[in-house]
């Protein structure tokens, strides 16, 4: 599913600039569940940005999905993440004047996707995070781990193959995140998906199939 290759991403030019990740090289299979951990700058979310195609501006080889990422122009990459990729960020990114229903289905609202097929679909992918009863509610009627259901319907709602979760728990109490991990082992196993979730809550991630530590940019280990 995922393959990195000597991988290095450096934010500035000549000596001022400096590396986020070094000679990354890394294998995630697919229907995996992973977690990227590691202190903070140590590149966890460089490299999540590097997977999801949102950055393309490093050196090596990186496949995602078969797909070469460097090889694809700015269309190719826009439709692998319309198609392919799911993301969850620790913010939740919910536009707080849409009800539950309009913030899942907003990327057909950019695609141009006939109405009543999305708000189908945007109804089963609520129904799936456990909020069929939620859909007119806007995001301050909601507590944060129902906002975070929310944020993952939207991720799902484009049938992607692989998650993306940028701290999904980041914002949410320790009951609360655990409930959230478990949707994630669920989307995983029942459903099939990829998931690669970057965490500094391990802890919370116990049933995880593999755990990639980085320091300074570096892989210092990638246990299953």
């Amino acid at each position: 599913m995922i393959h990195f290759e000597k991988v290095n991403r450096v934010y500035g030019k000549g000596t001022a600039g400096t590396a986020a990740l070094r000679d990354v090289c890394l294998d995630i299979a697919p229907g995996a569940f992973v977690t990227v951990v590691g202190t903070s700058g140590s590149g966890k979310t460089t490299l999540l940005n590097i997977v999801g195609g949102l950055d393309t501006d490093y050196t090596g080889k990186v496949l995602v999905a078969g797909r070469e990422l460097k090889s694809l122009g700015d269309k190719q990459l826009s439709r692998f993440r319309n198609e392919t990729v799911g993301f969850v960020f620790q913010h939740f990114n919910l536009l707080e004047h849409l009800n539950a229903l309009q913030n899942v289905t907003l990327p057909a609202f950019f695609s141009g996707e006939d109405g009543a097929e999305a708000r189908e679909r945007a109804e089963k992918v609520l129904g799936r995070v456990g909020l069929a009863d939620k859909l007119d509610k806007r995001p301050g009627q909601l507590s944060g781990g129902q906002k975070q259901r929310i944020a993952i319907a939207r991720a799902l709602f484009s049938r992607p193959r692989l998650i993306l979760a940028d701290e999904p728990t980041g914002n949410l109490d320790t009951q609360t995140g655990a409930q959230v991990i478990e949707l994630f082992e669920s989307l995983n196993v029942d459903d099939g998906l990829t998931v690669v979730a970057v965490t500094h809550e391990e802890f919370l991630f116990k049933n995880a199939s593999q755990a990639v530590h980085l320091e300074d940019g570096r892989v210092i280990g990638a246990a299953s």
